[in-house]
């Protein structure tokens, strides 16, 4: 079985990945690896994994919408009316799957952060949220909103820079008119009592409300 830690593992995904995807979005997946590997570093995560996950992380972003449900389906995956709905957030569940089987070598968290890039979960892993935010941060996205937050990468902690980028996609998808995916308050709210205990714990003598 292959190292895939190995630099060689590594080189022979990218050229694969460079064959299945499109030029820009290849770009798009190398920003990601750099970056989520920058974030590991920052973040005390593992850099490896950082890096894999985040160059495999639209290994099926090449399929357009019917290709997605087909490949979903290909691959034995039974989706719930509205993921069906969504064939545009497809394409980290069903890379999941499909790298797991082809390079059984690839660790369950270097999957996992690939299936979770997309829509999140209520129990993200450091890695998780290390390759979610690495999608939003890497250099080929631009905006004012996108550039805040990549400055905050240090000063916040791991969790909150997550919230932030979260809340920042969420932000774009009402904006946008999308379809908003069911579990996203339960995603959300699920961060919120560890939140409030930080708050407190970084301010345990806050100014009592309406006191100037």
């Amino acid at each position: 079985m292959a190292d895939w830690r190995s630099e060689e593992f590594y080189k022979e995904r990218r050229d694969e990945l460079e064959k299945r995807v499109g030029p820009r979005r290849f770009k798009h997946s190398l920003g990601v690896s750099e970056t989520a590997e920058a974030l590991a570093r920052v973040y005390g995560a593992d850099k490896t994994a950082a890096r894999m996950a985040g160059l495999l992380h639209d290994w099926d972003k090449g399929y357009d919408d019917p290709g997605i449900l087909a490949r979903a389906d290909e691959l034995g995956m039974e989706l719930d009316a509205e993921l069906s709905a969504m064939p545009r957030v497809l394409h980290g569940l069903t890379a999941a799957v499909a790298l797991g089987r082809a390079f059984p070598e690839l660790p369950p968290k270097v999957l996992a952060a690939v299936e979770r890039h997309t829509l999140g979960a209520v129990d993200m892993s450091d890695l998780d949220m290390i390759v979610y935010i690495a999608d939003a941060l890497e250099p080929g996205r631009k905006g004012k909103m996108v550039q805040k937050l990549r400055e905050k990468v240090g000063e916040l902690e791991l969790r909150d820079l997550f919230l932030g980028v979260y809340a920042y996609w969420v932000q774009l998808i009402m904006e946008r008119r999308h379809p908003m995916y069911s579990k996203t308050t339960e995603i959300w709210n699920s961060y919120m009592p560890e939140q409030e205990v930080y708050r407190a714990e970084a301010n345990p003598d806050p100014v009592p409300y309406g006191r100037p």
